[in-house]
């Protein structure tokens, strides 16, 4: 019974969502000319099935935990100032934690703008710009793919990754002769819940997590009159963990830094998409006082895309990514560990096709298919689950959104 009430409970919260966006969506088209008020969401459902890993589920069974609902404003302050927020509702099984959040609530202040430069300062919950899907990885119609590549847009740090509440600037400068130049910076931090803690290292954890802040800074560059965009990325940023009075971990401090290259080319009906990955882990503590573990990990995936015709688009995808670049094949893994975490947990590599297709402006399916060989960007990411995971599974998805 008491199942069956939680299904119930579930189904109804999904169904007042639903409610609340679609009287949002009567509001916004009375009143679609209405300035500076501007109201959309999205509605994403599908169905995802997972063969030889915990990716989404640990029972390895057909789910609909593909679920993402999300309502955004923004409102034309001034001249100068304007107000933007969006929340969203999600469910993606183990992929992270189910239910609310809200990815940005933030005020932009148009600091400066003229013909060729343009800045501006976000301040509050800033949304991340800094790698090429990072300001689109939140709106499913906007990404390339159902699953982005894990590599570089893990989804055990989704909600850290889309934003921070701190402050961010934007200079985008255009001139014929050298190109157009974009450079994002920000700091801030993320507000880590309980559940989200357990997603990201394991369940067995009691303590608290906490963001202490990171620091972001990315440049683009698109030559003038080119197809082409080069970018470059960089992130630190820290972590601390303060174990309970019971508990099966220590205090401990995480240490990520990521450095990122990129290259984009827009055709009219190819684009080609690459990013290159190399990134620090440090940890201290958390598994015992005096363990300390510094690794430096390397990625990366190419990524093309065809526009067959207005309504199909098809999408090919290849990505490496490994924990330690001088343990590749995850032998250290697994002697360090005594055999308790397979060598297959220090890889992955995924091998994607796909497409999309509109049935009108508004309305979309994705559906893509996954081979995999590896376990590296699983979660709980700290304390791996072996009996879970094979070194080789399949994934495929399908998913309907409409949007307004």
């Amino acid at each position: 019974m008491s199942i069956g009430l939680k299904l119930m409970n579930k189904v109804n919260y999904k169904l007042i969502c639903l409610l609340v966006l679609l009287t949002f969506n009567v509001i916004a088209e009375d009143d679609h000319s209405a300035e500076p008020l501007k109201i959309h969401g999205f509605v994403a459902q599908g169905v995802i099935d997972v063969d030889g890993s915990n990716f989404v589920n640990d029972d390895g069974e057909l789910s609909l935990k593909l679920t993402e609902i999300g309502l955004n404003t923004s409102y034309q302050l001034s001249d100068d100032f304007r107000f933007a927020a969006q929340a969203v509702y999600l469910n993606g099984g183990n992929r992270y934690n189910e239910g609310l959040r809200v990815d940005y609530f933030l005020v932009d202040w148009n600091a400066y703008s003229s013909e060729q430069l343009q800045v501006n300062f976000f301040v509050g919950r800033f949304k991340n710009a800094h790698w090429l899907h990072s300001s689109t990885r939140d709106i499913p119609f906007e990404r390339p793919s159902i699953i982005l590549p894990q590599g570089l847009y893990f989804d055990g740090f989704r909600d850290i990754a889309v934003g921070g509440d701190g402050a961010a600037l934007k200079v985008a400068y255009s001139n014929d002769e050298y190109g157009e130049f974009d450079f994002n910076f920000s700091r801030g931090k993320s507000p880590i819940k309980s559940k989200d803690a357990e997603v990201m290292l394991s369940e067995f954890s009691q303590g608290n997590i906490k963001h202490e802040l990171d620091t972001q800074a990315s440049v683009y560059w698109r030559p003038g009159f080119s197809q082409w965009k080069f970018g470059l990325t960089l992130l630190d940023s820290e972590f601390n963990y303060k174990s309970a009075t019971f508990d099966f971990f220590v205090d401990g401090r995480f240490r990520f830094q990521n450095y990122t290259i990129n290259a984009v080319f827009e055709g009219e009906q190819w684009r080609f998409t690459s990013e290159i990955l190399q990134t620090r882990f440090l940890t201290e503590g958390f598994y015992a006082q005096p363990f300390n573990q510094d690794s430096m990990g390397q990625g990366g995936y190419f990524q093309a895309r065809y526009k067959a015709d207005q309504q199909l688009t098809l999408i090919g995808r290849y990505e490496k990514f490994y924990t330690d670049k001088d343990d590749k094949r995850g032998n250290k893994l697994q002697e360090q560990s005594a055999g308790l975490v397979p060598s297959y947990f220090g890889y992955q590599d995924d091998a994607m096709i796909g497409f999309s297709y509109n049935f009108s402006d508004n309305f979309r399916v994705n559906a893509e298919y996954h081979w995999v060989k590896g376990t590296a960007r699983l979660n709980p990411i700290v304390l791996p689950n072996p009996q879970a995971n094979s070194e080789h599974w399949k994934m495929w998805a399908v998913q309907l959104m409409y949007w307004f």
